[in-house]
């Protein structure tokens, strides 16, 4: 009877299969540590969250101002309020001589008796208004620039008919200039705050790599290589930052909603159907990626700080 054939010999895993396995378990290890330290992992994710949150909840206010703003920019009107007494023939005739300029995209004219009857249905004053004698509102002319406003609100200035000249020029460009000052001053926020975070990290993973040193420390008299041994730790770096980006974006999402409300209310009684918008989905994940990032980084410097005074030195 021949004999029977020898089994096969186990391939030996693949470099890459064996770099992969390893990632998987520092993965997987590492979120278990999370859990292992409820209270301590809460406190660490929530100063990171408040620390996050601070300078993201300012981006976001920044981006619904500037969204108001960017409405505002659009309504570029001149007003020009003609004298009293100017007849409704000649306020007819300025009307079509003010469109006729080049740097004049629209001109619209709004007689006394149609602001008045504005007032009536907006304003709700109709029994103020029919207690009227006359009608005390002037003639208004809405101009449209179709270049630069401000020669042109200088030329409608020079109007005989010309009472008062409306245009919001200079507050728009102090509007602008606050919200590059806002901007400045959120980036500064956000890198303060960052390395409040980044350092939050790098403490808490500090304190692990102290509870672990002996650990750590026969794995280098065994050779193990510096990534094998601070790859762990770079994990639970990530899911601290990771989950510290989700809380913040909770937080500001709870802020949202109790605004929402109240704000939407301001907006309606001037008018206006502005409402508070929070992140996008793609910006919501960029948030979670840096804040990932973030923890990574502050894992990175403490663990690599750590391995090269305790990496045992060739005799």
């Amino acid at each position: 009877m021949a004999d029977a054939p020898a089994p096969a010999a186990a391939r030996p895993q693949s470099g890459v299969g064996t770099w992969f396995d390893h990632h998987l378990y520092s993965f997987v290890s590492s979120l278990g540590r999370v859990f292992r330290r409820p209270w301590a992992t809460a406190l660490t994710i929530g100063v990171m969250a408040v620390a996050l949150a601070l300078p993201l909840g300012l981006w976001l206010v920044l981006d619904n101002v500037s969204r108001l703003s960017g409405d505002v920019q659009q309504s570029r009107e001149i007003g020009v309020f003609l004298a009293p007494g100017t007849s409704p023939e000649r306020m007819q005739a300025l009307a079509a001589e003010v469109a006729a300029r080049e740097d004049v995209a629209e001109a619209t004219l709004r007689t006394p008796e149609q602001g008045l009857q504005d007032l009536r249905e907006r304003g709700g004053l109709g029994e103020a208004i029919d207690g009227l004698e006359e009608n005390p509102l002037p003639g208004l002319l809405v101009v449209i620039p179709a270049g630069d406003g401000a020669s042109l609100a200088a030329a409608l200035r020079e109007l005989p008919e010309a009472d008062l000249v409306q245009d919001d020029a200079e507050w728009r460009q102090r509007l602008e200039d606050w919200l590059r000052f806002a901007a400045r001053l959120a980036w500064v926020l956000a890198a303060l705050l960052g390395l409040g975070a980044l350092l939050v990290v790098g403490n808490t993973v500090r304190l692990d790599i102290q509870s672990r040193r002996e650990e750590i420390g026969v794995l280098q008299l065994l050779g193990a290589t510096d990534g094998f041994i601070r790859r762990p730790f770079l994990y639970l770096g990530a899911w601290y930052g990771l989950a510290a980006g989700a809380l913040a974006l909770a937080l500001l999402a709870a802020a949202g909603l109790a605004l929402r409300a109240p704000l939407a209310e301001l907006a309606a009684s001037y008018g206006s159907s502005f409402a508070l918008q929070g992140f996008g989905v793609p910006r919501a994940l960029a948030i979670l990626a840096g804040a990932g990032v973030l923890g990574w980084l502050g894992a990175s410097v403490v663990t690599g700080h750590y391995l090269r005074q305790t990496r045992p030195t060739e005799a």
